[in-house]
């Protein structure tokens, strides 16, 4: 059965893997377009997590999770050479 929304309007997740060539082909890639994609990125998340009428913290806790995450890989390096030293 065809699916009745356009490949362009689809999301991600709703995409076959045959269509996924042309479906990135259709990505808008320019500088605007990158921009847009994480303002409605970041609106979808602020609309489902913060600005809720009955909140919980796992809005809070997915930012904390993403900071630790991103300040583990600024210091992989420091980390590896560290645990790779021999202490006498």
């Amino acid at each position: 059965m065809a699916s009745l929304v356009p490949l362009k309007e689809k999301k991600l997740m709703e995409v076959k893997l045959g269509e996924l060539p042309s479906w990135t082909l259709m990505r808008d890639f320019t500088p605007k377009g990158i921009v847009g994609e994480f303002q409605r990125g970041y609106d979808r998340y602020y609309n489902k997590h913060i600005n809720v009428r009955k909140g919980s913290i796992s809005g809070v806790n997915t930012i904390l999770a993403a900071y630790v995450l991103f300040s583990y890989c600024i210091s992989y390096k420091e980390l590896k050479e560290e645990r790779l030293c021999k202490y006498h």
